[in-house]
């Protein structure tokens, strides 16, 4: 089954600093929104199995989320070379997310 990480704000930075290429996602647990992008991006790890996914719970990570300036959830980071180059907050559909990331990162 396939799973997303958990990231905490050390391991986003880490990512960050290596110069990965991936997507970092932001939630919180009780937004609807967020558990119907989940999904999507569960679909996405499967469908791009070494693709890297960061999850970061808002709640946890607040001063994070405002220094990258994350106006809503559910957000998402592209990330290519350990340099943001763009933020969605929506997600539409899973064919939109595979066209977007093959644009965007690889």
């Amino acid at each position: 089954m396939p799973y997303m990480d958990e990231w905490s704000k050390e391991q986003y930075t880490s990512f960050m600093e290596n110069g990965s290429t991936g997507l970092v996602y932001f939630y919180t647990p009780l937004c609807g929104t967020c558990q119907v992008a989940s999904k999507m991006l569960l679909v996405i790890s499967e469908l791009m199995p070494v693709l890297s996914i960061g999850k970061l719970n808002a709640n946890y990570v607040p001063d994070l989320a405002q220094s990258l300036s994350v106006e809503s959830v559910p957000s998402l980071l592209f990330v290519k070379d350990g340099e943001a180059l763009e933020k969605i907050y929506a997600f539409h559909s899973v064919p939109y997310l595979v066209e977007k990331i093959k644009k965007m990162i690889y």
